[in-house]
């Protein structure tokens, strides 16, 4: 193996039950860089960092890891560290209620004798902490921070243990843009410190601006690999390697039609939490019509999914203090979810895993538990419809799974959500709520949930779309709604609206 390369992963094939997850892949890594792993949802790039961290022990697949001049066999994620290599999960390893610096040291504690010694644990937590630029009291409970900063306390606990080459999945997935280009930074300096990083991630843009290298993954095989200096690291170059034919326009376009009259209206809503008497919403107004895609825009925190879910009936915390709701002309402040599905208003959460799906049950369980009258026979459920029903949201949405008994947890992270939505149109809503309905997905499987958007209000359905993602909004939107700090600061037609435009009124500036 050449000398510049850490790891080398020759050959590596995986297999499932029925699946061939990864075939004769082929990865290199070079000592120092910032290497990105892309690829569709399923395309195997978490399977092959879970073969090369362990978490798949040697012998459940074949081909060899070479790492640091040797082939290793690594029995588990301990030995894997053992040699210096740490991965950080979107879904962090952390303990809320523990103070910072036992989360550090948890698992690889600093003893004296056979005591833990803690002074010296909170000493040796200041200086990693000092490292990934967090400047906070070691003994403060973890739950304290934001998203943001556990995701540095994860890396400070990775530089503890000494790991040489640290595994990023979808890191700034659930960051704001300022945590994410903080996170991205911090990248750069621990490549300049010698550490090598491999990141994971759907978010192009973040790819082609930090990259050394980027390997691409398709259908569990190696593509290619882009060296950053020398070859087209551009978005369209990216994606066509990624879904094997070039996307002119991710966001497909429908046509024109005029959108008709208005479904559901919003009249000063203001709403306040409960514990703490901060006004979350500020007589926020704002209507969608029937056919059109409503786009929902601001910074985190600014209101949009507590907006989302005081309209849907969940108020979670929250009290309505004023305004009011109507639905198809008639007054709608439900009183709980159920009633908002009974009258056609339909959420699909933000969170798909916490909240939006039982990932233990099955595909065809998810699709119908919303709506689970409409299958109804006396005191029993007609399981032959239930299986019907799934069978046809399958098809129309693409759903990739060999069948809708498959667990909802097996699924990729683009069929996931697509199982979400199914769930929400088997309600046959009038009005569908979308909170970041693309978030962690790739590039393929974003355009297909577009697609099926279109063809919703194309089909006379209304849309309201809560997303971060700015290029998404303006792609998809045909009115554009901002929020900042609970009220709305500006409505844009997709014709006027501009990145430009929408930040300013996002800042309040």
């Amino acid at each position: 193996m050449e000398q510049d390369h850490i790891l080398e992963m020759r050959h590596i094939t995986k297999e499932f039950p029925g699946v061939k997850a990864l075939n004769d892949v082929n990865f290199k890594v070079k000592r120092g860089e910032i290497h990105c792993l892309v690829g569709e949802n399923g395309a195997g790039k978490s399977t092959l960092m879970k073969v090369l961290s362990g978490v798949w022990k040697y012998g459940t697949y074949t081909g060899d890891i070479v790492y640091d001049g040797e082939v290793r066999k690594f029995t588990g994620i301990a030995d894997s560290e053992k040699a210096g290599i740490a991965i950080i999960y979107q879904e962090l390893a952390l303990f809320p209620e523990l103070p910072i610096y036992e989360n550090i040291f948890f698992g690889h504690e600093i003893l004296k004798g056979k005591q833990i010694d803690w002074n010296e644990t909170v000493v040796q937590a200041k200086e990693v902490l000092k490292k990934v630029r967090l400047n906070v009291d070691p003994s403060m409970k973890l739950e304290r921070l934001n998203t943001g900063n556990r995701q540095l306390v994860e890396i400070a606990k990775a530089l503890s243990k000494k790991c040489r080459l640290i595994i990023f999945d979808e890191p700034t997935s659930s960051l704001n843009e300022d945590d994410s280009e903080n996170l991205l930074n911090l990248m750069r300096e621990l490549k300049e410190s010698g550490v090598t990083c491999i990141m994971i991630s759907h978010k192009l843009r973040e790819v082609t601006a930090i990259a050394d290298t980027i390997t691409v993954l398709r259908d569990g095989s190696t593509i290619c690999s882009l060296d950053a200096k020398t070859d087209d690291i551009s978005e369209a170059n990216i994606i066509k390697h990624m879904v094997g034919r070039t996307i002119t326009d991710i966001y497909p376009k429908r046509p024109g039609s005029a959108p008709g009259d208005i479904m559901l209206s919003v009249k000063d809503l203001s709403v306040e939490n409960t514990a703490t008497g901060h006004k979350s919403l500020r007589k926020v107004s704002m209507n969608v019509r029937r056919g059109e895609i409503v786009g929902i825009q601001g910074l985190m925190g600014a209101g949009r999914s507590t907006l989302a879910r005081t309209i849907f009936g969940h108020t979670d915390g929250h009290r309505i203090t004023g305004g009011e709701i109507t639905m198809d002309g008639k007054k709608a402040m439900f009183a709980s979810p159920q009633d908002a599905i009974d009258h056609g208003l339909a959420y699909v959460s933000e969170d798909r895993k916490g909240n939006g799906l039982i990932l233990m049950q099955d595909i065809k369980s998810n699709i119908t538990f919303a709506n689970l009258k409409a299958l109804a026979e006396g005191l029993s459920i007609n399981d032959a419809k239930e299986v019907q029903e799934a069978e046809r949201y399958k098809e129309d949405l693409n759903i990739k799974a060999p069948s809708v008994e498959q667990k909802t947890e097996s699924l990729s992270g683009g069929n996931q959500q697509k199982v979400q939505i199914a769930k929400w149109l088997f309600t046959e809503p009038k009005v569908l709520i979308l909170d970041e309905p693309t978030r962690g997905i790739d590039v393929g499987a974003k355009y297909e949930i577009y697609t099926i958007m279109n063809r919703l209000v194309e089909q006379g359905m209304s849309i309201i779309m809560i997303s971060s993602e700015l290029p998404e909004v303006l792609g998809m939107s045909d009115r554009i709604y901002v929020m900042s700090e609970g009220s709305i600061t500006g409505e844009l037609s997709a014709k006027e609206a501009t990145e430009e435009k929408i930040m300013k009124m996002a800042v309040n500036a």
